[in-house]
């Protein structure tokens, strides 16, 4: 009978909101060994990976010392930062770890800045390993489930990605009121947040048209905002009417001056708004028209006041899932569409 084969062993990079869960789940993974942990804050240092994210000690040490990690020989590394460092990933590579990221910088190579993308990928030749962003969105819902829902079709007119987020009960009044602007007198959304848009979700889209060999020609992004119609009180505070009560942010993939593939972002904190927009439960939306229509509802069926503690598995739980479909992957950077499908070991 022939042995079994051995468990990757992976380091989680990063133990914020999403690293944490992540951290969790490779611990309890049954194809998966904790190698390391590391941590940018010195109060989590020298801590035992399992005290860390709320479970029995594991005998894993955390470090805030990257050459510890680089050390450690290991098959992949989880990089989950606030920011992308191209030094560490770059590191991490050449010390032919595989790195499988929820930053969003690796989801189309061809989007990436030219002098970026070759050090990339030269590091990752040198150590014989790849590196592939993903998670819940962008990753799971902008690549993964269009490439599935596109494999029925043989001519594609336009699909179009909605995404939903009904912040009524997210207590949090600083960012709702002083980061995104509801509460205050209705007004054209700022040119930051739309390029943000274009840079956060772009990429994914070029990578599907790509892959169906419909190359986009640009990326378009716009957005709007809706009223309240009448004052309406949610956990961060009081809308009053007349005031931002839902927005929406549309990036547009176009080809041929028209828009094929679409990504947009609809957050609000009521639905009694001045505008006809939809507005379904938190979520996603797909809408494919083709020769094979098809309209999608994929909905958060938990409730809105226990969404902050479970939505990071969204995102994590991809990203763990995906280490050994990298791991057996060509060196470079890979894309959803170059990797065989995810399929999640639960046993």
């Amino acid at each position: 009978m022939a042995a079994s084969t051995p468990p990757l062993r992976v380091v989680q990079w990063a133990t914020g909101n999403i690293g944490a869960r992540a951290l969790r789940q490779v611990i309890g993974h049954p194809g998966l060994e904790l190698a390391g942990v590391y941590v940018h804050s010195a109060k989590k240092a020298g801590v035992d990976a399992g005290e860390l994210c709320g479970l029995e000690p594991t005998g894993v040490l955390t470090t805030g010392d990257p050459a510890e990690i680089t050390a450690l020989g290991a098959d992949c590394v989880l990089y989950m930062p606030a920011a992308c460092d191209f030094d560490e990933v770059c590191g991490l590579l050449e010390s032919g770890a595989n790195v499988v990221t929820t930053r969003g910088e690796f989801h189309h190579p061809g989007s990436m800045d030219p002098g970026v993308r070759e050090r990339v990928e030269a590091a990752c030749e040198r150590g014989g390993a790849s590196v592939h962003s993903t998670g819940s969105s962008p990753g799971f819902i902008t690549e993964a489930v269009p490439l599935v829902l596109t494999s029925i079709q043989r001519r594609l007119d336009s699909l179009t990605i909605s995404e939903f987020a009904d912040l009524s009960r997210r207590d949090s009044p600083d960012l709702l009121f002083d980061i995104m602007g509801f509460g205050k007198p209705p007004a054209a959304l700022d040119e930051r947040r739309l390029t943000h848009g274009k840079v956060s979700f772009g990429p994914s889209l070029r990578a599907v048209a790509d892959a169906l060999s419909i190359p986009l020609d640009s990326l378009e992004a716009g957005g709007e905002v809706a009223v309240a119609s009448r004052a309406v009180r949610i956990a961060a505070g009081t809308l009053e009417a007349g005031t931002v009560a839902a927005q929406r942010i549309t990036v547009s993939g176009m080809r041929d001056g028209r828009p094929v593939l679409n990504f947009r972002a609809t957050w609000y904190c009521t639905t009694e708004i001045d505008a006809d927009w939809d507005l379904r439960s938190t979520g996603w939306h797909l809408a494919v028209e083709g020769d094979a229509p098809l309209d999608v509802d994929m909905r958060f069926s938990i409730p809105l006041e226990r969404m902050a503690s479970v939505s990071p598995g969204y995102t994590a739980n991809r990203a763990v899932n995906a280490v050994p479909v990298v791991c057996a992957a060509a060196p470079g950077i890979r894309t959803t569409a170059e990797l065989p499908q995810v399929i999640a070991a639960l046993g």
